[in-house]
């Protein structure tokens, strides 16, 4: 990547559409668009107000292309702190591909991925983990991961990171000084001061980390797979969870013998739900083979929900199935009781004793508030709210907050062991340097590379 280049790409998304967007970023951003654009009144863009839209005609030569607004946004008040235009023609494949090519042709280089943003970050204007919430917030399924990621991209979480390594900070520059100068008349830190302040710096470090299961969630959504025998209502709950008859539902068992998956969104908290083939033994080749996956899915799923039939007494596949939830996040339906009863809750619980248990009719739809109810309880757990100021929602961003966690438990090891001091300020400067790569001040260009390699083009 050359930082000094002008880049330019789509940022619309791809289709037709009312309006498109190219835009264009560097030095030359404003000389290659006026090169291409006349404004009707005949001024060119940079004699305007910075960041005010002008109305005229983009040519290639003496024939018009499109009519478009075009924006110049001039730097530091920009979105990568460069001076940004910003192309609104029509919507169409057409004129979008012929005006990036007359861009391009005037002297900028299609964008890598995530460059847009990648120079935002280089140059300042957004610390990394503001940088990632860009992309989190295009690709929020709900309101409540949509507020998550616009907190993280407004800075909440490099707060937290800030005090954090503030924190760490004060401890090393006690260890430090003692260190550098023993000879000065310089209160030394106690080894039960330092003991003091880093179990409260593990103890803050931990109390983020307790956000990261449910923030993990609210980003990626919650896998939700609906297990049970053949013909026991499965697909009846997924259509009375999406309300809407998205999966056949008959009498005969077997009828659902591949994977239906549907995004639904529960008090704000998104569930990826999995329809699944019954479990069963069967002869038919391609129910089998939807068992199978079915078994597959089974072990990857974030929270299983696993129903029952009332109506019929207690099976060996449902026993067998029971087994296989045991020490998984699981609910467990009794469905059509709606019908007269042949299975009673007490023995269910006497082989799920520990699992909430739940009485529903999914044909008609009865016990659905009282499901969503359990789930939302399970993603909070108690501890942590939907009004939480900050939370982790970014695997990396847990991974390096686990590391530092590590670092300073190694760190107060030490102080129990009474090592030199030397070794407890590798360490505290461990913690600092993993709580850096959070924000992106430790982090190496190659990391960089991965991360905004993930990023769409134009962003």
């Amino acid at each position: 990547m050359y930082m000094y280049d002008t880049i330019a790409a789509i940022s619309s998304a791809p289709g037709e559409g009312g309006i498109g967007i190219i835009r264009i970023s560097g030095e030359e951003a404003i000389s290659i668009s006026q090169g291409i654009f006349r404004s009707k009144s005949g001024k060119n863009i940079d004699q305007y107000s910075p960041r005010t839209m002008v109305y005229g005609n983009i040519f290639s030569g003496d024939d018009v292309v499109d009519e478009a607004l075009v924006v110049y946004m001039k730097g530091p008040n920009s979105y990568t702190k460069e001076d940004v235009v910003e192309i609104n023609c029509h919507g169409g494949y057409v004129s979008l591909k012929r005006i990036l090519q007359l861009v391009l042709k005037g002297g900028a280089r299609i964008s890598e991925p995530g460059e847009f943003t990648k120079r935002a970050f280089l140059n300042g204007r957004l610390d990394l983990s503001q940088a990632e919430a860009v992309m989190d917030v295009i690709r929020a399924r709900t309101e409540s991961s949509h507020k998550e990621a616009q907190k993280q991209l407004e800075g909440s979480l490099s707060e937290s990171i800030k005090d954090l390594r503030m924190k760490v900070s004060e401890i090393l520059a006690h260890v430090t000084v003692s260190l550098d100068f023993p000879e000065e008349d310089i209160e030394e830190i106690t080894m039960g001061v330092l003991r003091e302040k880093t179990q409260g710096l593990i103890g803050d470090m931990e109390e983020l980390q307790r956000t990261s299961q449910t923030g993990k969630i609210l980003r990626d959504g919650l896998k939700t797979v609906i297990v049970g025998k053949p013909n026991v209502g499965k697909s009846s709950l997924l259509n009375a969870m999406l309300k809407e008859a998205r999966a056949i539902v008959t009498d005969i068992a077997g009828t659902t013998r591949d994977i239906i998956e549907e995004f639904i969104s529960i008090r704000g908290i998104p569930l990826k739900l999995i329809d699944t083939a019954g479990i069963r033994d069967t002869q038919d080749i391609v129910e089998r083979m939807g068992v199978e996956r079915t078994k597959g899915i089974f072990e990857q799923a974030d929270l299983i929900i696993l129903v029952i039939d009332s109506s019929v007494p207690l099976s060996k596949e449902d026993i067998e199935i029971m087994d296989m939830a045991k020490g998984r996040n699981c609910i467990v339906l009794i469905n059509k009781i709606d019908l007269e009863p042949a299975v009673s809750e007490e023995e269910i619980r006497q082989h799920m004793s520990d699992k909430k248990i739940i009485r529903v009719s999914a044909l008609e739809s009865r016990g659905t508030e009282d499901i969503e109810d359990e789930i939302e309880n399970m993603v909070y757990s108690g501890e942590v709210t939907q009004n939480s100021n900050v939370m982790l929602t970014n695997v990396r961003h847990i991974d390096a907050l686990q590391k530092a966690i590590d670092s300073a438990k190694e760190c107060l090891n030490g102080i129990d062991s009474e090592v030199p001091m030397d070794f407890v300020e590798i360490d505290l400067k461990n913690v600092w340097d993993y709580l850096g790569e959070i924000t992106g001040e430790t982090v190496s260009e190659d990391l960089l590379d991965v991360i905004f390699s993930q990023f769409c083009i134009g962003k």
